[in-house]
């Protein structure tokens, strides 16, 4: 995008590349509204549009990093070790997970992947000494690494194909009457793109992919294989496959519509679990369960931290135990997040799966 567009509204700049080349990707049009959504601002808190886990409560990021050295201490204690973050945020899970690894004397080198300049500053104070890398690229090529990622895949680009009378088509987006863009069935066949078990599927089905989401976790994987390690992915999803769109869009902590404003709301998608684990198991790592998130942090032994921290301070208990609900709570955060753990084939099975 050039300098002249930076500052033009990317619904305009959409209109004039639909008119002029033709109708563009769902998988097109969300990353660049993405890109330019985290781009711009930082978009999380209270004053933002949506608040992550490690935001809700320190207990989060803590039992993440003692699941981390746990692993590490059961695999050897082997150094130099790698802490590597993908999208942290504003830093305050990796904040709380190192805290805890250094008490079980887990003090890893610290690298961010972070493509948003606005929220590598605010991780700086939070993380000193981090090292930040706009890919998995240029991450060290030694040592094993424990990788987190919370609310990461869930922001990539996804592809939507439907059948149609006519067979499969990738979903498309035009400008609509009204103003705000509409999917419409793209011209190509795309029969090659569907899974030959669910081509048979009835007309009027949606099927959604992520790219960026299946590579992510096939570069984790390879990296765990030569390097060791282990890896955690949180993120809300299903982990068994399902049928149908499941693009939404959230701005000041209330859901809109994806295609109303792109560029000004976080678009995300349901992570596939079911797809992904099996891609990571096909570079030979060792997939160790997708589990929903209350049930893994329960097993953590969530509720006696919280108990503990209540003691400590009682003044804070309310807010202590709210917090705690609000993460394991099947109605809340517990059953529609998910857990999924990797290792490296030497490296133990990790608790809560």
């Amino acid at each position: 995008m050039s300098e002249s567009e930076a500052g033009e509204p990317l619904a305009a700049i959409f209109r004039r590349l639909i008119a002029n080349t033709g109708p563009i990707s769902l998988m097109h049009y969300m990353g660049e509204s993405n890109a330019r959504y985290y781009a711009s601002r930082d978009p999380l808190g209270s004053a933002g549009d949506f608040i992550t886990a490690p935001e809700i409560s320190q207990m989060f990021g803590e039992l993440i990093g003692l699941w981390l050295a746990d692993m590490w201490i059961r695999a050897g204690r082997e150094e130099p070790v790698h802490y590597v973050e993908l999208g942290p945020g504003r830093g305050t899970l990796a904040q709380d997970a190192l805290r805890a690894m250094k008490r079980y004397g887990l003090e890893p080198s610290i690298h961010l992947v972070e493509s948003s300049v606005v929220l590598r500053d605010v991780q700086q104070a939070c993380v000193p000494g981090a090292q930040w890398h706009y890919d998995l690229s240029t991450l060290p090529p030694y040592g094993p690494m424990l990788v987190v990622a919370n609310e990461f895949l869930d922001a990539l680009p996804v592809r939507q194909l439907v059948r149609t009378e006519d067979g499969w088509r990738e979903r498309m987006v035009v400008p609509g009457e009204d103003g705000a863009f509409v999917c419409i069935a793209g011209s190509q066949p795309m029969e090659a793109a569907v899974p030959e078990p669910r081509r048979a599927a009835a007309v009027g089905t949606i099927i959604e992919t992520c790219p960026g989401a299946a590579a992510t976790v096939y570069e984790v994987a390879g990296r765990l294989m030569e390097q060791g390690g282990a890896a955690l992915f949180i993120d809300y999803g299903h982990d068994t496959l399902r049928d149908g769109s499941t693009l939404q869009a959230v701005r000041a902590h209330l859901k809109v519509d994806p295609f109303t404003q792109p560029g000004e709301a976080d678009l995300t998608a349901h992570v596939d679990f079911a797809t992904l684990a099996p891609i990571a198991q096909s570079r030979g790592c060792k997939w160790l369960g997708t589990a929903a998130q209350g049930r893994w942090l329960r097993e953590l032994g969530i509720e006696a931290r919280a108990d503990t921290l209540a003691a400590t301070a009682p003044e804070h208990a309310a807010a202590i135990h709210a917090a705690k609900d609000r993460l394991i709570g099947e109605g809340q955060m517990g059953l529609l997040f998910k857990v999924m753990g990797l290792a490296a084939p030497g490296w133990p099975d990790g608790a809560g799966f």
